[in-house]
């Protein structure tokens, strides 16, 4: 996984067709804010507290230099009761705008280009086509390594992506059918934090949950745009 790339940058890079910029996949939402939640994990920021019926507790709250994981910290550290890792999950989901910063945020690293396209020449949306494919092509290099390999060796970051991926239903634009159905106990392996750190498994199962929560509630909609063609 390219070592600038951050994980909600890397979920969003998947989100997105290539050459038309709109986004695609199932709460992607969701899955950003589970990599966001991921990075505070790994970074020692927060920690679920075992000692709290598993309650996100902060243990440095000063800024990581990153804008959205600053803002995410910051709901976490300012809230007045204590929350479960998928119920922070759910609530940085739901930060204004969350996709559009996060594609944006590749569009301040060259990856994607910001643009506004009309739509039957009545409305304007935010498009961001790709622009550099390098660092896409090396996520997915990496992610086909870790789900097509029996290697114990798995970088935490990769492992997240994979589960990011699947909840958001990214995973068929990087493997074939048939790749996924003969690789569905490695994904599930990845997915439940077997070859990782505990921070990871943590975060993985947060955004399982959240996910999940996400689909049984009819008033908690993610908002996609489909994407025909070539994504």
């Amino acid at each position: 996984m390219p070592e600038k790339l951050k994980l909600y940058e890397a979920i969003m890079l998947l989100a997105l067709c290539e050459e038309k910029g709109t986004m695609n996949g199932m709460y992607v939402e969701y899955a950003t804010a589970g990599a966001i939640a991921a990075e505070l994990l790994m970074l020692g920021r927060i920690k679920a507290d075992e000692a709290n019926k598993n309650k996100v507790m902060v243990l440095n709250d000063s800024p990581t230099g990153d804008t959205l994981l600053d803002e995410a910290l910051a709901m976490i550290a300012e809230a007045k009761r204590p929350r479960k890792l998928k119920d922070w999950v759910q609530k940085i989901g739901g930060i204004k705008n969350l996709k559009h910063k996060v594609a944006q945020a590749l569009a301040d690293d060259d990856i994607v280009s910001h643009e506004k396209e009309k739509v039957l020449w009545l409305f304007e949306r935010q498009v961001y086509p790709e622009v550099n494919p390098q660092p896409e092509q090396e996520l997915r290099q990496a992610m086909r390594d870790a789900v097509l390999s029996d290697s114990e060796d798995i970088e935490p970051r990769i492992a997240i992506a994979v589960a990011l991926a699947n909840s958001a239903k990214l995973l068929p634009q990087i493997f074939s059918k048939q790749e996924l159905k003969d690789r569905k106990q490695r994904i599930k392996q990845l997915e439940n934090g077997e070859l990782v750190s505990k921070a990871a498994k943590e975060a993985v199962q947060a955004i399982e949950a959240a996910v999940m929560v996400a689909v049984m509630m009819p008033a908690i909609t993610a908002a996609t745009t489909p994407c025909t063609g070539s994504c």
